[in-house]
């Protein structure tokens, strides 16, 4: 089953909230780096790519919650990230160890994104719905990584689909829950785990709780890929400040995903030859003449294991000894 990295790929998600600020966008990077992200992810769209300018009852409708107000148009005109930025952050996130790549919302993107030849994509959950954009992100032949927040179980089969008929199965499914922010009880990170036996693929956590639990516990129960959004600081606002990572959060988080990843280590049911000597054999318990029997008054099953072990002792009984032992002389093999 394919997976992105050896290791949980921990990826920070720029978003909206370079708050169309170049300078804040190149810090926010350089943060990070230094919160031990894998990767910085941005979004590659236009506010057209998304929604309309006219006042309409659907797109003149204003928004609640987190987005009081604003838009649609609005909202994502002031949330995109301006193309000419791309570059320019990505030679930056590259120079510090990091991964670049986006989430292209049009096929234009996708365009762009490949003009600038990113190493994955990403699908957000809002979009696992628009078929030709996942064709040309898996068509590029890079791994695609798709959300799955307003999905359903015929949603994802079709994706998943749609990217495997394009010979790409360099697919990771995020468990996502589109609410912002999202509440524990919203996780059910069960449908995580359920998702990569369902279809087969490598899964993940795109996350919007706040805190690290959800990320530490998906790692626990398999994620391959953690992802969360990132500011440098709440109170600078922005459309999503309100469910964004402080760069000490998410470095807190990181170091809870490396511990966990290091409990969970790999399928290895080796046993060193130092651990062997501390398993229990068979010993003498009195002195045993050469020719006399073995019973169960002069052998019995001890500690370390320098002996032949237990599994051997009802054979043992009652056959004549080939040497003569001392007692708390381990039996040896050539009594077999």
């Amino acid at each position: 089953m394919y997976r992105i990295s050896k290791n949980i790929f921990i990826i920070a998600e720029l978003s909206a909230n370079h708050n169309n600020d170049y300078d804040l966008a190149e810090r926010t990077v350089l943060a990070m780096a230094d919160a031990g992200a894998d990767a910085v992810k941005v979004q590659t769209y236009t506010a057209d790519s998304l929604a309309l300018n006219v006042d309409n009852d659907i797109f003149g409708k204003p928004l609640g919650g987190l987005w009081e107000g604003r838009r649609l148009w609005e909202l994502y005109q002031e949330a995109s990230m301006p193309y000419e930025w791309q570059p320019k952050l990505k030679e930056l996130a590259n120079g510090l160890g990091l991964e670049f790549f986006s989430s292209p919302f049009d096929l234009e993107g996708v365009a762009f994104l490949e003009s600038l030849d990113v190493p994955y994509y990403k699908i957000a959950s809002f979009e696992i719905t628009d078929i030709p954009l996942i064709r040309a992100a898996a068509a590029t032949g890079k791994p695609v990584i798709i959300s799955t927040g307003v999905a359903d179980e015929s949603d994802i089969e079709l994706a998943v689909k749609t990217c495997f008929d394009t010979g790409n199965k360099q697919l990771t499914l995020l468990k996502c829950t589109s609410n912002y922010p999202a509440t524990l009880d919203d996780a059910n990170l069960n449908t995580m785990v359920n998702m990569r036996s369902r279809f087969g693929v490598s899964v993940g956590l795109s996350d919007h709780t706040m805190g690290s639990i959800v990320p530490t516990a998906a790692s626990a129960l398999g994620a391959t890929v953690i992802e969360k959004h990132f500011i440098l600081d709440r109170s600078l606002g922005g459309p999503d400040s309100g469910f964004s990572m402080e760069p000490d959060e998410f470095s807190d988080m990181v170091q809870s995903v490396r511990a966990v990843e290091k409990c969970l280590g790999v399928v290895d049911y080796s046993v060193s030859d130092n651990d062997k000597l501390r398993r229990r054999s068979l010993y003498a318990v009195e002195d045993i003449k050469k020719g006399e029997a073995f019973t169960t008054d002069n052998i019995r099953s001890l500690r370390t294991g320098y002996g032949i072990q237990p599994k051997h002792f009802d054979t043992l009984l009652n056959r004549a000894a080939k040497k003569a032992y001392k007692r708390g002389e381990p039996l040896r093999v050539t009594e077999l």
